[in-house]
């Protein structure tokens, strides 16, 4: 017995301990694989549950969503740092982190869709716009150079002292181009900044008599790099450096500031030929949206969702084949859906992916208004299961409230998550910050609103071509806190979902699937007191802050 004296025996009557397999952890004691627990054990529920058993034999008939369920721990092996997040947002479409904004009216415009986009995910410009503003907000995207702002602020040599104090109250910056229509394009006149305004009392005086003029501006050409823009600051000490084309107009600003703070993003999403920046939009089902997608398009669009909260008709169907035969160059995402009988349709039209999720957003209604829909964990599983079998990649859509469901979405088989109210209160997130009750807030509401309804989203829900005299709300309005700027908010949710996964035992997500339909992956169902037991408690007062 003594050549076994380093191995000792498990307990009479108990099986003994399998070694790890081929695909197991490279990690050995005494040079030997780990072990792993013994069938019994394994099959008894002690280690949790696999996704099948969790979601699939469910005699209860129950569907759960993020809070519900809980995935065990794995053996880790590798360093934060080694997690992939990289992901396919769609079947052409790759992305490094896989967050993608929602294309809502208080969530993405082109301004949330560049820095998401910088930040390694993707934003979808809504469609709660004229089919020209829209296809405008794109190519802002597309023709965005690091560093280069191409939509300042501009005002006229008319404009006040006052004007510019609003300005300065609105966006946090006071340097402004003057131009001679007061707007982007117009010839440059002028340029003014914080230290122009600081000993001028009359708010009515004009900016035209305290800006620096033209003939005094250190100013760009049209084509100019970001490295040759910088020695350009450096020796004219300026804060601010006007980029003109050849008739002396506007086309970009310049800042010191964001010289300084961007100078890097190696996880920007780019278009692997044109290097520019990935964006996508969004259009309806109704025939005028095929005009707006050729228009989305012709602006360089990489990916068009088809925005419906129940994607199983036969207007999307239509659209979705008219799309792929029009514009074979452009991936498609469908939805929303949530049973594989609605997603087999949509593949069977030429999707390229697609939006799982209905009624789940925090302000989203339709499960309560139209009693339709299901929990989002038992969603993403069951369609990112079957749409698997023909290679087609899903976004879990809403109900996301933190980092750990953004892990316990990837964990059930989706390849990205869309994101709503986690991101309308960021900097870039449309509208303006507001107070109440010493909090500082952003508006933010559902396209099933009826202030939405009233500005276009309607077609988002309604599936008729005569004019409805009766708007049924399948979401609400309200206000989200703010959470800052998404160049200190997105790094946190990319911590945290490595961290989730690490926890877990996979080192990417491509490995959490092989895990998940492998069996490897293990959950366990939460009762309501392990839940509230898995968040804080017992405290009688706490603050929490991300990060």
């Amino acid at each position: 017995m003594a050549g076994d004296s380093d191995n000792p025996s498990p307990v009479r009557g108990m099986t003994s301990p399998r070694r790890s397999g081929p695909a197991a952890s490279p990690t050995k004691i005494k040079d030997e694989p780990l072990w792993e627990v013994d069938e019994e054990t394994l099959n008894s529920g002690a280690c949790g549950f696999t996704a099948e058993k969790i979601f699939c034999n469910n005699s209860a008939s129950v569907a759960y969503t993020y809070d519900d369920v809980i995935m065990m721990p794995g053996h880790i092996h590798f360093a934060l740092h080694e997690v992939d997040i990289s992901t396919q947002l769609s079947k052409n479409i790759k992305l490094k982190a896989p967050f993608v904004s929602s294309p809502m009216d208080t969530v993405t415009e082109s301004k949330m869709a560049i820095e998401m986009a910088l930040q390694g995910g993707i934003g979808i410009i809504h469609s709660n716009y004229s089919i020209e503003a829209q296809a405008a907000e794109v190519y802002k995207v597309k023709k965005y150079k690091n560093g280069f702002i191409t939509d300042p602020v501009c005002l006229s040599p008319t404009n006040t002292v006052e004007d510019v104090i609003d300005i300065k109250h609105s966006f946090g910056y006071s340097g402004i181009p003057i131009t001679d229509t007061g707007k982007m394009g117009g010839k440059l006149v002028g340029i003014i900044s914080n230290r122009d305004t600081s000993f001028v009392d009359d708010l009515s005086v004009k900016v035209s008599e305290f800006m620096t003029p033209r003939d005094k501006l250190t100013v760009a050409k049209e084509g100019v790099s970001l490295e040759e823009a910088n020695t350009l600051l450096k020796e004219s000490k300026k804060g601010k450096l006007p980029v003109v084309n050849e008739d002396d107009e506007i086309v970009a600003l310049i800042a010191r500031t964001d010289l300084q703070k961007n100078r890097d993003f190696p996880r920007a999403s780019k278009h692997e030929k044109t290097k520019q920046l990935l964006v996508g939009a969004s259009i309806g089902t109704r025939p005028e949206d095929r005009d707006r997608a050729k228009a989305l398009v012709e602006a360089g669009v990489d990916v068009i969702v088809v925005d419906s909260s129940q994607g199983d008709s036969t207007y999307q169907l239509e659209i979705i084949q008219h799309l792929k035969e029009a514009h074979p160059g452009v991936d498609v995402i469908g939805g929303n859906v949530v049973t594989p009988t609605q997603a087999l349709h949509l593949i069977q039209a030429g999707a390229d992916g697609l939006r799982v999720g209905m009624g789940i957003g925090s302000i989203c209604t339709t499960q309560e208004v139209c009693a339709v829909g299901r929990a989002q964990a038992s969603a993403v599983y069951h369609v990112a299961k079957f749409a698997r079998k023909y290679g087609v990649p899903i976004l879990a859509d809403g109900g996301i409230k933190s980092t750990g469901h953004i892990t316990k979405a990837l964990a059930c088989g989706a390849s990205c998550v869309m994101m709503g109210s986690m991101l309308a209160g960021t900097d870039e997130a449309p509208g303006e910050y507001f107070y109440q009750d010493g909090v500082r807030l952003k508006r933010y509401r559902g396209m099933g609103s009826l202030e939405a309804m009233q500005k276009g989203s309607e077609k988002r829900y309604v599936w008729d071509n005569n004019k409805t005299a009766v708007k049924v709300a399948q979401g609400v309005s309200g206000a989200v806190e703010d959470k800052g700027s998404l160049r200190r908010y997105i790094p946190y949710l990319v911590q945290g979902v490595r961290h989730g996964m690490q926890d877990a035992g996979v080192d990417s997500l491509q490995d959490a699937k092989e895990k998940l339909y492998g069996g490897a992956l293990r959950f366990e169902i939460r009762s309501p007191a392990a839940q509230k037991e898995g968040g804080v408690h017992g405290l009688h007062s706490y603050q929490k802050r991300l990060y």
